[in-house]
């Protein structure tokens, strides 16, 4: 048998499904006995955290959304097993609709992108635009609401602005405290 020709691939899949795709397609080879052609089938995700009714929510979300990245070596009936699985369009190919493989260059920023993102300090996903209309939900102005005058993305602050005692008033809250009003 020949040396072990596996490189990185894309395969265009429909967006939304990369998961349910990406257990298809290990199913299918699996079916099909070709595993062994078929290392790692990647879905590059980053975490992203985000404020709904002032409680902190964590979510993974597709850093390419409509691609799996797959380490392959595509001989035989293994790119074609590949294509029929549902929600799987194609691999990228170049113009004689070969699928092309990714250059170590492009593998080592992607593999440094989803590095960078495992790393990456907690970030928060701001809900909140200048002039939403939030509730203070925790804190001394409990109760309270009042209108976004500035949004400070680094320190997840924001500064309100709420009548107390029927003169305008601007407070500092963070996030957590507040929530938007419906």
């Amino acid at each position: 048998m020949s040396q072990s020709q596996k490189k990185w691939y894309v395969l265009r899949v429909t967006s939304g499904k990369e998961k349910k795709i990406k257990e298809l397609i290990e199913h299918e080879l699996k079916e099909n006995n070709l595993e062994q052609y078929v290392e790692q089938i990647l879905i590059p995700t980053e975490k992203v955290y985000q404020i709904k009714k002032g409680k902190k929510i964590t979510k993974e979300r597709n850093y390419f959304p409509g691609y799996i990245l797959i380490y392959a070596d595509l001989i035989g009936e293994v790119p074609h097993v590949i294509k029929k699985v549902n929600g799987v369009f194609n691999f990228l190919c170049d113009s004689s609709g070969n699928p092309t493989p990714l250059k170590p260059a492009e593998i080592n920023r992607i593999f440094g992108k989803i590095d960078e993102l495992a790393e990456k300090v907690e970030e928060i996903e701001s809900p909140f635009n200048i002039n939403d209309v939030v509730k203070v939900i925790d804190g001394p102005f409990m109760g309270f609401t009042g209108t976004i005058d500035e949004i400070n993305e680094e320190k997840k602050k924001l500064k309100v602005i709420i009548k107390i005692f029927g003169r305008k008033t601007t407070v500092e809250l963070n996030f957590f405290q507040v929530e938007k009003e419906s």
